[in-house]
């Protein structure tokens, strides 16, 4: 591969993986677990503050079982570092999400994700997940 080639894969990589974050936030955000394989290895390992899953079916169970109760979620990736090393890649990302608990009131999280990816026939794909939480507040009341 020349030069440009090298480059071009190695931009073209970093972008799949950062779209791959920010498509984990909507999966999340918008209950898309039938564009799990979209994202996921089927050997994928999650662990947080809920535990360790391992295996798509598992991470939508806990996922669900972490999430469902809320009215709704938004979860914001930022900070992205992308590190890619031949066919697989590890990416860090800020994760600020608000969790909507009621009309009335709302909590705020704050994590740092550590992914590990592989590349697939298919494209990257997130074969781990640990999500390392930095705070979180008790419910507030909500101004909208």
């Amino acid at each position: 591969m020349t030069a440009t080639e090298t480059l071009i894969r190695e931009l073209a990589d970093r972008s799949e993986l950062a779209d791959l974050v920010s498509r984990h936030s909507l999966w999340i955000d918008e209950h898309r677990y039938d564009e799990s394989d979209r994202l996921f290895t089927e050997d994928v390992v999650v662990k947080s503050r809920g535990g360790q899953a391992v295996g798509i079916e598992a991470i939508v169970d806990m996922v669900r079982a972490r999430h469902d109760d809320y009215a709704r979620t938004l979860h914001n990736k930022s900070n992205l570092v992308i590190e890619v090393s031949g066919e697989t890649a590890t990416v860090r990302a800020h994760d600020i999400a608000v969790y909507v608990l009621d009309d009335k009131t709302e909590a705020i999280a704050a994590a740092v994700h550590h992914y590990g990816a592989r590349r697939t026939e298919n494209g990257w794909r997130f074969d781990r997940l640990e999500v390392s939480p930095v705070a979180l507040t008790a419910a507030l009341d909500r101004e909208l």
